[in-house]
């Protein structure tokens, strides 16, 4: 789900904690380390995310912040704040031939740099995938 989030809007703020979770509390934050990733630079994009980013000249680069039931794909064409809202059970993670991630929900991608000197960037994916994991029933009891 691709959301304008330029604006305190309590509508949109509940349709993303209800999608994904609501913000982790400061205590869990910590004992987990951070739950956003460093900046990253998208190199290619759906095309609905790639007309909003050419918006302006600017460098198009995001950020990703874990939420309890999913993740949050964070960037900013403009003075506008763009959202991609991907649950764990929708994320489809792709490692590239080049130094590339793909993140996947549906009809919308990103792509973002991640050259094997950014060690972050590794760390932080292996993080999502390791949480994304967790979601997925183990057993049949848990369908």
């Amino acid at each position: 789900m691709l959301l304008n989030n330029s604006h305190n809007d309590p509508e949109i703020t509940r349709k993303i904690n209800d999608f994904v979770g609501p913000p982790f509390p400061l205590l869990q934050r910590m004992k987990m380390k951070g739950v956003g990733s460093p900046k990253m630079k998208i190199t290619k994009s759906s095309t609905q995310i790639y007309n909003l980013l050419q918006l302006d000249q600017n460098t198009n680069t995001c950020n990703i912040e874990l939420r309890p039931k999913g993740i949050i794909i964070g960037f900013q064409k403009r003075l506008e704040t763009y959202n991609l809202v991907i649950p764990y059970y929708k994320l489809t993670i792709y490692k590239g031939t080049s130094d590339e991630y793909s993140f996947h929900i549906d009809t919308y991608f990103i792509k973002v740099l991640a050259a094997a000197k950014d060690v972050s960037i590794h760390k932080f994916v292996s993080r999502v995938i390791s949480e994304k994991e967790k979601q997925q029933p183990t057993t049949l009891e848990d369908l």
